[in-house]
C-alpha cells in the first residue's frame, strides 16, 4: 500500500510542479518564451521538423553515451539529456503561453496574462497526462515541437512578416 501512495504522491507533486516550472521560465525569460510562442503560432510544422531534426541525432548520441560503461561518459550523457530537456521546456513554456492566450480568447475572459498562462500550462499538462493519446502522441510531438521552437527562439529566427503587396508607381497611376 505504501508503494501506491508513493507513486500517487509523486504524480501529484509533478502535476503541481510542471505548471510552476513553465511559469518560472515565462517569468525569467519572457523574450525567449514569447518568440517560441510566436514560432509555434505561425510555423508549428517547421518547429516540429527542426525539433525532430535536432532531437533524433541528439537522442542517438545520448543513448550511446549512456550505454558506455564508463562513469564519466555516462555523466556527460545524463547531463546532455538534462540540458536538452530543460531547453525543450523553454519551448513548452511558449506552447503553454500560446494555449493560454487561445483559451482566454475562446472563453472571452479579461483576466491577467498570468492567469491565462497558468491555464495554458495546466491544459498542456492534462493533455499530456491523458492515457494513450497523451502519452504517445501529445507528449512526444509537443516536446519535439517545443524543442524546435526553443531553438528558433534562442537563435532569434522569427517567421517572415507578410507585408502588403508593393504597387509600382506607374501601375498605381494607370489604375488610379
Amino acid at each position: 500500500m505504501a508503494d501506491v501512495y508513493a507513486v500517487f504522491g509523486t504524480l501529484i507533486g509533478l502535476g503541481i510542479a510542471y505548471p510552476g516550472m513553465l511559469t518560472a521560465w515565462w517569468l525569467m525569460f519572457p523574450r525567449i518564451v514569447s518568440r517560441a510562442s510566436g514560432r509555434l503560432e505561425h510555423t508549428p510544422w517547421r518547429c516540429l521538423a527542426i525539433g525532430g531534426g535536432l532531437a533524433l541525432p541528439l537522442g542517438i548520441v545520448v543513448a550511446i553515451l549512456l550505454a558506455v560503461p564508463s562513469g564519466p561518459v555516462k555523466f556527460v550523457g545524463a547531463t546532455l539529456l538534462f540540458v536538452s530537456l530543460a531547453f525543450a521546456s523553454l519551448g513548452a513554456s511558449g506552447l503553454a503561453d500560446l494555449m493560454g492566450r487561445r483559451l482566454t480568447s475562446k472563453v472571452g475572459q479579461s483576466g491577467s496574462q498570468l492567469a491565462g498562462f497558468v491555464r495554458g500550462a495546466v491544459a498542456l499538462e492534462l493533455a499530456a497526462a491523458f492515457p494513450g493519446i497523451g502519452w504517445f502522441l501529445v507528449l512526444p510531438l509537443g516536446t519535439v515541437a517545443a524543442f524546435g521552437a526553443a531553438t528558433f527562439a534562442v537563435l532569434g529566427w522569427m517567421p517572415a512578416r507578410k507585408s502588403a503587396p508593393v504597387v509600382e508607381p506607374a501601375l498605381s497611376q494607370a489604375l488610379g
